[in-house]
């Protein structure tokens, strides 16, 4: 096992990380819609959000990847049949390549093995897909409401409940979106018939997992090669799969001063690695980078909360802080709202923490990433409350007086 004792052996840790991540490299994927295709078959999954303060999550995600990355391009690629929409961590897009390994939590929702509703109306759910096998697609407010134009249609929670148990069941897909208003269709009418539908073998399904995961981690520790997945027999197969590569020296261990181990390919830690640039990126709290909150710590010393379910008064930083990563580290947090109307992204509070870097090459590199950021989210202006160490709030209120 090597040990990383040295803060080279640590930021060689991190660059590996963000590297694997598409964090690093100026277009690791190529620009608009095709780098938008492959990034996220490189990423395996992104997480949709439904806080829109400022940009969605899942087109953040994609954004901070892929030059030229339009929102809309996320529809497009639903639509064309790229990705599909399901349950992996949490709510996400997926590859459409990848879509037989969502056939395991389907199948173990629909036998009962594990429940995403308890009690679920089979009656209601047998009508419901009867409508949309003749009448087509639906979306969940076509049944919000029982009027004489809705004849036969019940009250809406138990309508939606049903609604979401076929999607989950596999019964239903997205088909698409207005909006953020999902359109369910019958599987057999949005799934492409080239795609592979039919179920893994649990070996299978961890191999999958631990292929895609050091892909897009570079390395990760076996309890994250299975995280938010309950699967105890998955989780067993996982870990047999990996001792298995480990006894072939395909994969190696790799110890943090934390004390927590992490797996690699073999060989990957002496990898070539993309030159770091004096450039910052402002993260979504839900990108893929910063989701495992025990790596986070593990890897970057940065401990990272979304405090949105916080209560106000509890909150340290804000209510949606995005993180902020400068070369390879994470120095800092911003907590700020666009306001879509006006065209004015407000910068509630700027929180920089300790580093060794020169403040004016942070400042510098935050102005030319807000610029860009405030185009992102179809901003023309911005304005800054407040910003800790208190030091900088000048410096910054007069770097940030073009923008304003």
């Amino acid at each position: 096992m090597i040990e990383i004792k040295h803060p080279q052996e640590q930021a060689r840790l991190r660059r590996l990380a963000l590297a694997a991540q598409g964090l690093l490299q100026a277009q690791p994927y190529g620009r608009g819609l095709a780098g938008a295709r492959k990034a996220i078959n490189h990423l395996g999954s992104v997480q949709i959000d439904t806080i829109s303060v400022v940009e969605r999550a899942h087109h953040h995600v994609f954004y901070s990847r892929v030059p030229n990355f339009k929102p809309v391009m996320t529809e497009q690629m639903l639509l064309n049949g790229d990705i599909f929409e399901y349950w992996a961590h949490a709510a996400a897009f997926l590859p459409i390549a990848d879509f037989r390994f969502s056939l395991p939590y389907k199948h173990a929702i629909k036998n009962g093995q594990t429940h995403w509703y308890r009690n679920s109306d089979r009656k209601l759910m047998d009508k419901l897909l009867a409508r949309i096998r003749s009448d087509g697609p639906i979306r969940s407010r076509d049944i919000e409401t029982n009027t004489t134009k809705r004849a036969g249609w019940w009250d809406w929670k138990p309508a939606k409940k049903a609604l979401e148990q076929l999607y989950m069941e596999g019964d239903l897909m997205v088909s698409a979106r207005e909006g953020f208003q999902k359109i369910y269709d019958l599987t057999e009418r949005v799934l492409p018939s080239h795609v592979n539908s039919q179920m893994p073998s649990m070996e299978e399904f961890a191999a999958h997992i631990v292929d895609q995961q050091l892909r897009c981690h570079g390395l990760v520790s076996l309890k994250g090669l299975t995280y938010q997945r309950r699967n105890a027999e998955l989780r067993k197969a996982v870990k047999a799969l990996v001792n298995e590569r480990l006894a072939q020296r395909t994969l190696e261990q790799l110890q943090v001063s934390s004390g927590e181990v992490f797996i690699l390919e073999t060989g990957a830690f002496e990898r070539p690695l993309p030159r770091l640039r004096n450039r910052m990126l402002i993260l979504s709290p839900f990108d893929n980078s910063v989701i495992q909150r025990e790596r986070l710590k593990a890897l970057f010393q940065y401990d990272y909360q979304l405090e949105c379910y916080v209560p106000a008064a509890k909150r340290q930083y804000g209510y949606f802080c995005l993180p902020l990563l400068f070369r390879d580290e994470f120095i800092g947090r911003m907590d700020c709202k666009a306001h879509r109307k006006i065209s004015y992204l407000e910068i509630k509070s700027l929180h920089l923490e300790q580093h060794n870097f020169d403040e004016a090459l942070v400042i510098a590199a935050f102005v030319d990433a807000i610029t860009q950021f405030c185009q992102f989210q179809q901003c023309d202006s911005v304005s800054l409350t407040q910003a800790h160490p208190k030091h900088l709030t000048q410096r910054l209120h007069s770097a940030l007086k073009p923008l304003r």
